[in-house]
């Protein structure tokens, strides 16, 4: 019976018609986003937690010299990852929309979704792009400053910030980084509240994302460098804000899809 639902949904969505979406829409979005987080935040700082966990933890790993130069692609690099986490907080708004009860164990009602085998391939696919991110990352490193590691935190900085391989690697690394920033938003903005809402199967799923996209390029750029700068924001000092600015993102990520895609 999944099945036959999920080849229904599918088949349906061929139809789905993309609005147009304005800095008014944002703002819209934001506020309802906090709406819910006052209204559900334990349950926000319930999931959201392991965001600082995981900031925690790649300090940790970047401590020793060896991992030094990875400390920028990792801090920022695992933000791509940010849809796929955000997966319960899109299942609360959702709930507390159509009037349900929106209390922390309903959270993993995401498990029991139609649709959990396309949000598990579309984890699997920024999992990979965070992966390939982090592997250019150290490749791009490499090229500049041809593997030499650095003997301390100060002497990287010096040469990160005082050097021509170090001006290179910043310019190329944030070439290289914005592609893949863009790619991983225009596959995740839309994809997995979709699919928890529609139930449609993951291709279906990207290509309404890019859609999407592509018809609110402006909107969905500000939108990007919003999202960019209010994590970055969240990461100081030690990724505390994190709590705090991913639900509230979360759950304006879901009031935005809501506004893309007519229901």
């Amino acid at each position: 019976m999944m099945a036959n639902d999920q080849m229904i949904a599918d088949s349906d969505s061929a139809s789905l018609t993309i609005g147009k979406i304005g800095v008014s829409d944002l703002k819209d979005a934001l506020i309802k986003g906090y709406a819910d987080f006052t209204v559900m935040p334990s349950h926000a700082v319930f999931l959201c937690v392991i965001y600082p966990i995981i900031g925690l933890i790649a300090l940790r790993m970047v401590s020793g010299d060896s991992l030094l130069p990875l400390l920028f692609p990792l801090t920022a690099g695992y933000a791509l990852m940010g849809p796929f986490a955000a997966v319960g907080l899109y299942e609360l708004s959702r709930r507390r929309e159509l009037g349900l009860d929106p209390s922390p164990s309903h959270i993993f009602e995401v498990l029991r979704s139609p649709g959990i085998g396309s949000i598990a391939a579309l984890g699997v696919l920024l999992t990979l792009i965070f992966i390939f991110w982090l592997v250019a990352a150290q490749e791009i490193y490499r090229a500049t400053f041809g593997g030499e590691i650095p003997a301390s935190a100060v002497e990287f900085l010096r040469q990160i910030f005082m050097t021509r391989a170090g001006w290179t690697l910043i310019v190329v690394g944030y070439g290289v980084g914005f592609v893949f920033a863009v790619t991983a938003f225009s596959i995740g903005v839309v994809s997995f509240p979709l699919v928890l809402d529609r139930h449609v199967g993951a291709a279906t799923a990207i290509v309404t994302s890019l859609r999407a996209v592509a018809a609110n390029p402006v909107t969905m750029a500000l939108w990007g460098l919003f999202i960019a700068v209010a994590l970055a924001a969240a990461s100081l000092p030690l990724f505390i804000g994190l709590i705090v600015v991913m639900p509230v993102l979360g759950h304006a990520s879901w009031h935005l899809y809501r506004k893309v895609v007519a229901h």
